[in-house]
């Protein structure tokens, strides 16, 4: 699959593949892909986030949940996701769907992201070795707490995590754990 790694799926408004497009160019046309993005909390319920690479295409110095990205062509978006989770965060763990969110931001450098994002959750509660090139920093925290830091330095977060992290903490409401 690594032939294609520069390929992104492009999918309709009901996820359905249509084929396959250049990551730059769908992100310079705003073209719908697939994405996954994952949230991992700790046995205290905290969430982990991470700092995005100073390096990064799009996003740079920004902080999100544990880890985002697009499944390769021909690859299910778990599978992405246990592979970027190891990729970016050095570690991996079991991961439940929990569920989707279709969105379209502009990212910066004339950049969009118009995703269907498929939405897993996981716990860990270990050390970790993070992908220098990928993350720059990392910490867990009370879902609370991050909220409280969104609503004051809001430019300090990625567009999807402001989008995702308020379903994500309904999700957490409906399951009753403590957020």
């Amino acid at each position: 699959m690594r032939q294609l790694k520069g390929q992104l799926i492009v999918v309709n408004e009901k996820d359905e593949w249509l084929g396959t497009m250049d990551k730059m160019q769908a992100h310079h046309q705003g073209v719908l892909h697939r994405a996954f993005s994952v949230f991992i909390l700790n046995d205290k319920n905290e969430m982990l986030l991470q700092r995005r690479a100073l390096s990064k295409y799009h996003s740079a110095g920004l902080w999100s949940n544990a880890c985002c990205s697009h499944p390769y062509p021909g690859e299910s978006t778990l599978a992405g996701a246990h592979r970027r989770l190891q990729e970016e965060m050095g570690f991996d763990c079991e991961l439940e769907p929990i569920f989707n969110l279709r969105y379209k931001a502009n990212v910066g450098n004339d950049l969009i992201e118009n995703e269907y994002d498929h939405i897993y959750l996981g716990y860990y509660n270990k050390d970790m070795l993070t992908n220098e090139e990928e993350v720059s920093d990392h910490k867990f925290m009370q879902v609370a707490d991050i909220v409280k830091w969104m609503q004051e330095q809001p430019d300090q977060f990625t567009a999807w995590f402001h989008l995702a992290l308020p379903k994500f903490i309904t999700y957490l409401q409906q399951q009753n754990i403590a957020a």
